[in-house]
């Protein structure tokens, strides 16, 4: 699952992506973008390493992508913009050092996201507009209408300077736009970059909506803070009076944002977490692991980690009657520890 940083020239942006990944940007390839991943930090995990013991340690991450900086003029930027079509969430970065205004950029962003989307749905009009001029079957040109009425209905929201992701679809609609993977549909965060003497981050933060977090960090302190060894990163936060961000925090709003979350499987060969999108499925938790045990699916085992750490083992979280027989269509929660029972 990507998660695309997206800032203009100068904004941080490489530096929080070096913070979050501990990848240096490589400046040969600053002109195409460069991604990483980073684990998703779960601190239940170590709990059940202490109950199980495994042979091995997996944790899910997500992939993080640094995308060339954007140009203030525009030009390019769509292009610049190409690589995070793939992403599931956009964080956008901005600068708020050195007399930089970031809401002013986050807007600009905004700007440039729907321009880029502007361009792929006229490009995609002129040529359905195209076909419909030719004779073709009555299914595809009631198809193509379709398209070319839902296209049209996004072509002015944009216009209008309206994204898509506020726009009021039906879902024979959405599966249209989902195909092109349009930025305005996408969800996302921001990132301010401040100053290290930043003294009131809230007034970034207190913007934030449910749509929209905000989070307020100094990028460039956090990355050199991350380099030191935990005495001298102490004795330098108590001289400066400073303290660390979330970082852990931080990646799992990420996840959050982009609408995923993790779940469990554990034993004694293996804990670990696996990605799955919010509302999923047993069986899509499944396919995930692997896609035999999706092909035979016959039911899930549940229990929860608050229930295994509570009890301190799986022999007293039956002895509870606290592992529940569950379906396919059964939606997976964030605590949930899965044993999927299959036969092919």
């Amino acid at each position: 699952m990507k998660i695309g940083l997206v800032g203009y020239q100068g904004s941080g942006k490489s530096t929080l992506f070096e913070w979050l990944t501990g990848v240096a940007p490589d400046a040969a390839q600053a002109h195409v973008g460069q991604s990483a991943m980073a684990e998703i930090p779960d601190a239940r995990i170590a709990q059940l390493v202490d109950i199980y013991q495994p042979k091995k340690i997996t944790r899910a991450a997500i992939e993080l992508v640094d995308t060339p900086g954007l140009a203030r003029d525009h030009q390019g930027n769509a292009a610049r913009l190409a690589m995070l079509r793939e992403a599931g969430c956009l964080v956008l970065v901005a600068a708020a050092f050195d007399g930089s205004d970031a809401m002013a950029d986050v807007a600009s962003f905004d700007e440039d996201l729907m321009l880029a989307d502007m361009e792929i749905v006229a490009g995609r009009l002129e040529r359905v507009a195209q076909s419909l001029t030719k004779p073709v079957p009555k299914a595809e040109r009631e198809k193509l209408q379709h398209e070319q009425e839902t296209l049209k209905l996004v072509s002015a929201a944009l216009d209008s300077g309206k994204p898509l992701r506020e726009s009021q679809m039906n879902d024979e609609q959405l599966k249209v736009t989902r195909a092109f993977r349009l930025f305005s549909e996408k969800p996302r965060m921001i990132v301010v970059n401040t100053a290290d003497d930043e003294e009131r981050p809230e007034r970034f933060t207190e913007r934030s909506t449910g749509e929209m977090p905000i989070v307020a960090l100094p990028a460039g302190l956090e990355l050199e803070l991350s380099r030191m060894t935990p005495e001298d990163r102490k004795e330098f936060e108590a001289e400066m009076g400073v303290g660390g961000s979330d970082r852990d925090g931080l990646i799992r709003q990420m996840l959050a944002v982009s609408g995923h979350m993790v779940f469990f499987t554990a034993g004694e060969k293996e804990v670990r977490t696996w990605l799955l999108h919010q509302g999923g499925t047993a069986l899509e938790a499944a396919d995930g692991i692997h896609s035999d045990l999706a092909r035979g699916f016959i039911r899930a085992e549940i229990m929860t980690c608050a229930d295994l750490i509570r009890l301190g083992s799986e022999r007293e979280v039956k002895a509870h009657h606290l592992v529940r027989q569950e379906p396919k269509d059964y939606v997976v929660r964030d605590d949930d520890i899965l044993l999927i029972r299959f036969s092919v």
